[in-house]
């Protein structure tokens, strides 16, 4: 199967002007920008290639920042056929074809670097079909994927691979790769410098998508630099990567929900407005936000689930972008309220505590007795009706007979729940007053 992104023959007619992004693309690991993490001499494919050896890898990243180069530029390194196929467009009878031509390979005594662009979107059969050719060399397996593989790759086949992480490429990373490609032009770009950075902020750290941009400016006729703003007017922003079911969506959620834990709004508002703009639904948002709520302050601002629920029903009142506004307001709300997990933590033991005892039956005198027999048996005898008790307080048990008492909900000495402190206070000192 023939490499998509061959170089073109030294020969080739000038007036076949190949894209920038394949005419950069880099001829050896030295050249590749913006991966010394992963190909440094103490890097995991530095080590492998110190040693002489390649296993099999999946590279995890964002889009353009070298996963099929570097497939390649390791092939050439190893001396490895390189095949690569897209797990989109590859079905099983095209797997078998691969494996089969590998296994000739093999039998010549030529081993094979199979690069398997967006390897998740395999299913688990196909996933699986992989394992023996990897286990008897007759494959190096270099799978590439955008999301998460502890979430979308077998264990199996994780298991026999090295996840290896390639990360989005800095603007230092962008602006070296903007300078190999006025060289290769013979030409500046014809910006001044906020202009410049700002096209390469346009690129989100993806450097095929910033050749591209390159390559459009580079074309343009015009008598001055342009400044940031004439080429905003020129270029669309690049849409940030934001997919809703996949791995952005989750770290995006999870940085929110962290931010307003630590009370910092402007970093909450910055992480709701980035999932706002990559198209979440603000209902996933509102729901999330509740949980917020409920799950990191609590009883310290009772009016924090309010605060929620309000702003949701805003939200569907208005929709977007009005109703957008009411769900940032409780995203600062949140943010700034006090924190406390403690009926969290207490309904978390009070969970494991009901699993450890089992079916134990509630003790007799607290029981309902609307026939003689369970009147005979002993049901509501001795109850005390907190009502006619001292201070409203009769102080009898109420857990299961032979349960020690526990302490579950410990109040934290923030917000409302200081209050709710003195009254947990208050009952135990007539609790053990009762039990003198």
């Amino acid at each position: 199967m023939p490499d998509l992104f061959d170089q073109a023959s030294p020969t080739a007619p000038e007036t076949t002007q190949r894209p920038l992004a394949d005419r950069l693309r880099p001829q050896s690991l030295a050249e590749v920008i913006g991966q010394d993490k992963a190909l440094g001499p103490d890097g995991p494919l530095g080590a492998m290639l110190a040693a002489g050896t390649l296993a099999s890898v999946i590279f995890w990243g964002p889009p353009g920042v070298g996963k099929t180069t570097i497939a390649r530029l390791l092939a050439d390194q190893t001396d490895l056929s390189f095949v690569q196929i897209s797990a989109i467009f590859t079905g099983v009878p095209d797997l078998r074809k691969v494996f089969e031509q590998a296994k000739l390979r093999r039998a010549n005594g030529r081993g094979t670097l199979l690069f398997v662009d967006e390897i998740h979107r395999f299913n688990k059969s196909q996933q699986d079909s992989f394992l023996p050719h990897m286990e008897d060399g007759t494959i190096t397996l270099v799978g590439a994927t955008t999301e998460n593989p502890s979430f979308e790759l077998n264990a199996a086949l994780m298991s026999r691979a090295q996840v290896i992480v390639l990360e989005r490429l800095t603007l230092a990373d962008l602006e070296l790769l903007a300078q190999r490609a006025e060289q290769a032009m013979g030409r500046p770009l014809p910006l001044t410098g906020p202009a410049r950075e700002a096209l390469l902020e346009m690129a989100d750290g993806d450097g095929r998508a910033a050749l591209n941009l390159i390559e459009q400016v580079a074309v343009w006729d015009v008598k001055d630099k342009l400044d940031a703003e004439a080429l905003g007017t020129r270029l669309m922003r690049r849409a940030a990567q934001y997919d809703k079911s996949g791995d952005a969506h989750y770290n995006l959620i999870s940085a929110l929900h962290k931010s307003v834990r630590g009370s910092d709004p402007d970093a909450a508002l910055y992480w709701f407005a980035r999932m706002i703009e990559g198209g979440e639904d603000p209902r996933y948002l509102a729901r999330r936000l509740t949980r917020m709520a409920v799950e990191d302050i609590g009883l310290a601002d009772p009016q924090a689930q309010a605060v929620c629920l309000e702003a949701w029903q805003a939200y569907e009142r208005m929709g977007s972008p009005e109703g957008d506004l009411a769900l940032a307001q409780a995203v600062v709300y949140l943010a700034l309220a006090p924190k406390s997990n403690a009926v969290y933590v207490a309904w978390k033991a009070a969970l494991r505590m009901a699993k450890e005892t089992g079916s134990k039956p509630p003790p007799k005198h607290i029981l309902n007795a609307p026939t003689k027999l369970m009147k005979d048996q002993g049901y509501g005898a001795d109850y005390a009706y907190d009502h006619d008790a001292e201070d409203g307080f009769s102080g009898q048990n109420y857990f299961p007979e032979g349960v020690k008492r526990p302490v579950l909900y410990q109040p934290l000495e923030r917000g409302f729940e200081r209050e709710l402190a003195k009254r947990v206070a208050y009952f135990a000192k007539l609790r053990a007053r009762r039990d003198e």
